[in-house]
């Protein structure tokens, strides 16, 4: 396994993370178990999840099995770099009026300890903001994550969903208070879904931030029999339509390649300099072990020409992609 700096901090991550959505409503506990261990043996120390992940009726079930794998000791705390986030209503903290969706000083205290119960661990190396909350200004967000930092609680904060102007600002307000800021961005970032070369990728390189794509697959339309399933639900039946040709072009070009698709779109996300480390969300060990190849793949100048012309992007950041 390699591994990359976060953005601008001295934390050196896999340049895999490991995403553990599917963790208890996809996975039983036994088998997520099963990828953690393996995910340490292959070298990943970067470990992904959320408080609100585990289902509807069901939030923070995951972040319960990581606590109960930490719990089976040999050093699994000590061995992973844990980030979580915060941003979405936990349904039974008890929050009143102060319920629902956002991220004011008083949520963070409270949701930041309960993520800490559930993970059964004294501190997270990267608490991420799941998204912008419009109603809170930079002085009240930043207050609370430097109490956080400044008790050991929290090593790094980070974001995820952000624009690349919310990235300026949260970075230029940290600056103001002396504060090191965000390290990460994590954000939707695939070859069907180019948008963040305009924007957010060129402004987390500019202000030192790490970028940790999330569903660098697609929701699977990526993966490698994208096309031969039939009877999915109705919202990715009606993109596998389409995308259809492209991904017609891509299965025959990774055929080429004599690469299967998901490791080819991971790789290719993986190139980007600005890419810190993709998420990687298996379901299953044998879907795990299949993306460990990913980083021994390099897709040559012509490999990354071909995918361009299928999977065509800005070409250039902002301005310049719709400007002289």
């Amino acid at each position: 396994m390699k591994y990359s700096y976060l953005g601008k901090s001295g934390l050196k991550v896999s340049q895999l993370c490991l995403g553990t959505m599917n963790f208890g409503p996809e996975t039983e506990e036994k088998d997520a178990f099963r990828i953690m261990d393996a995910a340490l043996d292959a070298g990943i120390n970067f470990f992904d999840t959320a408080n609100v992940y585990g289902g509807q009726d069901r939030r923070g079930w995951t972040e319960e099995i990581i606590g109960r794998w930490f719990q089976q000791g040999g050093g699994r705390r000590e061995k992973v770099v844990l980030a979580t986030k915060v941003y979405n209503d936990m349904l039974d903290e008890q929050d009143g009026p102060n319920s629902g969706s956002g991220l004011s000083a008083y949520k963070i205290r409270r949701h930041f300890e309960g993520s800490l119960r559930r993970l059964q661990t004294d501190h997270i190396e990267l608490y991420q903001m799941h998204h912008i909350d419009r109603n809170v200004s930079w002085d009240e967000l930043w207050g609370a994550f430097e109490i956080l930092v400044s008790q050991g609680k929290a090593d790094y904060i980070g974001s995820s969903n952000f624009a690349g102007w919310h990235i300026a600002a949260a970075q230029a307000k940290a600056k103001e208070r002396h504060f090191l800021g965000l390290v990460s961005e994590q954000h939707l970032y695939n070859l069907l879904e180019r948008t963040p070369e305009l924007e957010v990728l060129p402004a987390s390189q500019e202000l030192g931030l790490g970028v940790i794509p999330w569903s660098p697959l697609a929701g699977g339309l990526l993966g490698r029999n994208a096309l031969a399933k039939t009877g999915v639900r109705s919202a990715r039946s009606a993109k596998l339509e389409q995308h259809r040709s492209q991904l017609e072009q891509f299965s025959a070009l990774c055929k080429e390649l004599g690469e299967h698709e998901d490791q080819v779109a991971l790789a290719w996300v993986l190139a980007n300099p600005a890419v810190t480390a993709p998420i990687i969300g298996p379901r299953t060990i044998e879907q795990f072990e299949d993306s460990l190849r990913v980083t021994e793949i390099t897709l040559d100048e012509e490999t990354l020409k071909k995918l361009d012309e299928i999977f065509p992007g800005p070409g250039k950041p902002a301005p310049e992609a719709y400007a002289w």
